[in-house]
C-alpha cells in the first residue's frame, strides 16, 4: 500500500523536477546541477553515518555522475581557455577523491568536496543569470539533459 503512494510522490516530485529544468535559464540548470550534486553528498555523508552502504554508494554515485556528465560535460574547452580547462581538472579531482570516500568510508572527504562545490556555486551565483554567458559554460540543451540523466538515474 504503502510502496505505490511512495512511487506515486516520486512520480509527482520527478514532473516538478523536469518542469524546473524546462523553465530554467542556462544559469539555473547550471545551479540546479550544483545542487543536486551537493544534495547527494550530504546525503552520503548521512549514509555513511548511519552505516548505509547501498544508499551511501548510490548518493555518491549520483553525485559522481552530476559532476562528470553535467558540470564538467559541460565546459566548453574551445572557447573557456584555462577556465574551463582548470574547472575541468578541478571536477576530475572532485571525481576520484568521492570515489575514494565511497570506497575508503571516508567522511572527511566528503566534506571536502562539498566545501569546494559550495564555493564554485557561490562563485556562480555571484556572476548571475543576466552576466554575459560564460566561456566555459555549456549550451541549455547539453545541461538539461545532464540534470535529467542524473535524477533519472537516482
Amino acid at each position: 500500500m504503502f510502496g505505490s503512494m511512495k512511487r506515486g510522490a516520486n512520480a509527482y516530485a520527478n514532473i516538478g523536477v523536469e518542469t524546473g529544468v524546462l523553465a530554467a535559464s542556462p544559469h539555473k540548470l547550471i545551479s540546479m546541477l550544483f545542487d543536486g550534486a551537493l544534495v547527494a553528498i550530504a546525503l552520503a555523508k548521512k549514509y555513511m553515518a548511519e552505516g548505509d552502504i547501498k544508499n551511501k554508494g548510490e548518493s555518491i554515485t549520483k553525485a559522481i555522475l552530476i559532476i562528470d556528465n553535467g558540470l564538467r560535460a559541460s565546459l566548453n574547452k574551445n572557447v573557456g581557455g584555462d577556465l574551463a580547462l582548470n574547472l575541468d581538472s578541478l571536477y576530475e579531482y572532485m571525481s576520484r577523491r568521492l570515489f575514494e570516500a565511497n570506497v575508503n568510508n571516508n567522511p572527511a572527504i566528503l566534506t571536502e568536496i562539498h566545501g569546494l562545490l559550495d564555493e564554485i556555486r557561490s562563485a556562480w551565483e555571484q556572476i548571475g543569470p543576466n552576466a554575459a554567458p560564460a566561456p566555459a559554460q555549456m549550451s541549455a540543451t547539453a545541461a538539461m539533459d545532464a540534470l535529467q540523466n542524473s535524477f533519472a538515474k537516482a
